[in-house]
C-alpha cells in the first residue's frame, strides 16, 4: 500500500469488491486526493477501470456530520435528471469492513478547475464554462424532488432558521479559540433573517467551480462533486455561495475573483451572473441579496473551524492545510458582517 493511501485498508476494500461490485477485477491500487477535506477521497485505479471511494473520517465526529450515505442517495437519486453526477456504485455502512462507512462510485475521467479565473484558458472557455456552471446551477434548483424521491432530504420549515441553527451548534461544538466577529455574526442573522418564500427545491450546499467536473476538451459539465452539505432548503443559498467565492482574492489559495477586470478576461459580473440564472428560472431578480452572501460567509467561517478543530485533534485529512484554513475564520465572519449591509 503505498503512503498516499496510508488511511485506507487496500486488502479489505479488494475484498469487499470483489464480492459486492460486478465486473471488478484487481489488483488494486489507490491514491488519496489532496482535496476533500471532509470526507477522505480516493481514486481506486484497477487494470480495467478507475472508482473513487470516499469515505467518512477516522476519529470522533461531529453529529449529522460526513453523511457519507447522504451523499451517495442525493446523487444516486439524480442520475437520470438534468443534474450532471458521477455514477453510484455501492454503499457500505458497515464500520467493520475498513472502520468507516463509505461508497464507491464512477470516476469521472475529465478536467476540474480549481479557480474561477481558469488562467490557462481562453476568454471563450472561461465564457463557457462558466454559462455551464449557471445553467446546472438553474438545473439543480428546478428538479423535481417528488418525482426523484428527494421530498424527505431535508426538513420542512424555514431553512436559513434552520441552517443558522445547525451551523452555530456546530460552530460552538468546534469552537478553540473566542471570535468576536463570529458572535456578532451569528445574532445579525438571526435578526435580519427575511421571511420564507416557500422556495424548497434541492441544494448542493458547497456549489463552486472546483466541485465540479468538465469535459477534457469541452465546456460540459460530467458531474457535480461533493454532496456531503446538500439538503432540500431555499436555492439562493447556492447561488450566494458561488458569488462569495467569487468576493475571495485571486490565486489557488482564495481560489475567487476579487479586484479583477472580468470582462477583460470573459467573465461575468455577479449581477450578470444572477440575473443569468433568473432567467433561467423565469424569476424577477433577488431582493435581500446581501443575506444569502451573509450566510454563506457565516457557513463557511463555521465549516473552517470544524476543520481547524479535527487538525488540532489530530482527525483532518490534510492537517496543514486545515490550520491554514482556520486562520480565515475572522476574516470570514467580517465579510459577513459587511454583506448584510449592501
Amino acid at each position: 500500500m503505498s503512503n498516499t493511501a496510508q488511511t485506507l485498508d487496500l486488502t479489505a476494500v479488494d475484498a469487499y469488491l470483489s464480492a459486492n461490485l460486478p465486473g471488478y477485477q484487481g489488483p488494486l491500487e489507490a491514491d488519496k486526493f489532496a482535496t476533500g477535506q471532509s470526507n477522505p477521497t480516493f481514486l481506486l485505479k484497477t487494470p480495467t477501470r478507475n472508482y473513487v471511494l470516499r469515505r467518512k473520517p477516522p476519529g470522533v465526529l461531529l453529529k449529522s456530520a460526513h453523511a457519507v450515505d447522504r451523499e451517495f442517495r442525493v446523487q444516486r437519486a439524480l442520475a437520470d435528471s438534468e443534474v450532471p453526477v458521477a455514477k453510484m456504485h455501492l454503499l457500505c455502512e458497515d464500520d467493520a469492513i475498513i472502520g468507516s462507512s463509505f461508497y464507491i462510485m464512477d470516476h469521472l475521467d475529465g478536467r476540474n478547475f480549481s479557480e474561477p479565473t481558469m488562467p490557462d484558458e481562453s476568454n471563450e472557455t472561461r465564457t463557457a464554462v462558466i454559462d455551464e456552471m449557471n445553467r446546472v446551477l438553474a438545473a439543480l434548483h428546478m428538479v423535481d424532488i417528488d418525482a426523484i424521491g428527494l421530498s424527505d432530504y431535508g426538513p420542512p420549515g424555514n431553512y436559513f432558521e434552520r441552517q443558522i441553527g445547525r451551523w452555530s451548534k456546530q460552530y460552538r461544538a468546534s469552537e478553540t479559540d473566542k471570535v468576536p466577529e463570529m458572535d456578532q455574526l451569528i445574532e445579525a442573522l438571526q435578526s435580519n433573517m427575511p421571511a420564507d418564500d416557500g422556495q424548497r427545491t434541492l441544494v448542493h450546499g458547497d456549489y463552486r467551480i472546483d466541485n465540479m467536473m468538465f469535459e477534457k476538451d469541452g465546456t460540459k459539465c460530467l458531474g457535480i462533486l461533493d454532496w456531503e452539505l446538500s439538503t432540500i432548503g431555499h436555492p439562493y443559498a447556492d447561488l450566494a455561495a458561488v458569488i462569495m467565492q467569487w468576493q475571495m482574492p485571486v490565486g489557488n489559495e482564495g481560489r475567487g475573483m476579487a479586484g479583477i477586470n472580468r470582462a477583460a478576461l470573459g467573465l461575468p459580473s455577479d449581477a450578470e451572473f444572477i440575473a443569468k440564472y433568473c432567467e433561467r428560472r423565469s424569476l424577477n431578480g433577488i431582493e435581500n441579496f446581501g443575506f444569502y452572501l451573509s450566510f454563506n460567509f457565516f457557513r463557511m467561517a463555521a465549516i473552517i473551524q470544524g476543520v481547524l478543530k479535527r487538525a488540532l485533534d489530530g482527525n483532518a485529512s490534510n492537517p496543514e492545510r486545515a490550520i491554514t484554513l482556520g486562520q480565515y475564520v475572522p476574516v470570514f465572519a467580517k465579510r459577513g458582517l459587511e454583506a448584510l449591509d449592501m
